[in-house]
């Protein structure tokens, strides 16, 4: 069963940059499918990025293409999502989410992913 810890988010003026992490508790990190999530009170919970298990693939909600990368390092079970150029309307808890196998394109429902973490805050306000 995977465990996985997110770290990183924090308040940032907008325009800023943060860096989330998220660290995965399974020998068998490099077979998992990784994503970000994030959530606003009142707001479903919407896809944000995703990595294949090689780290080969990726792909970006609309809204944070050109801004947001996500990135892992299976060598250390993790992966990061890298934010730049945040705006107010990017504050939300982030949640990074494991899927077992390759990915498909149903990557971007939050039902398909076999284990989440417990969220990091992240806000932009000046």
């Amino acid at each position: 069963q995977v465990q996985l810890v997110e770290s990183g988010g924090g308040l940032v003026h907008p325009g800023g940059s943060l860096r989330l992490s998220c660290a995965a508790s399974v020998r068998t990190f490099s077979t998992y499918g990784m994503s970000w999530f994030r959530q606003s009170p009142g707001k479903e919970r919407e896809f944000v990025a995703v990595i294949s298990w090689s780290g080969g693939t990726t792909n970006y909600a609309d809204s944070v293409l050109g801004r947001f990368t996500i990135s892992r390092d299976n060598a250390k079970n993790t992966v990061y999502l890298q934010m730049n150029s945040l705006k107010p309307e990017d504050t939300a808890v982030y949640y990074c989410a494991a899927r077992f196998g390759p990915l498909d394109k149903t990557h971007d429902r939050a039902k398909q992913y076999d284990a989440w973490g417990q969220g990091t805050q992240v806000t932009v306000s000046s």
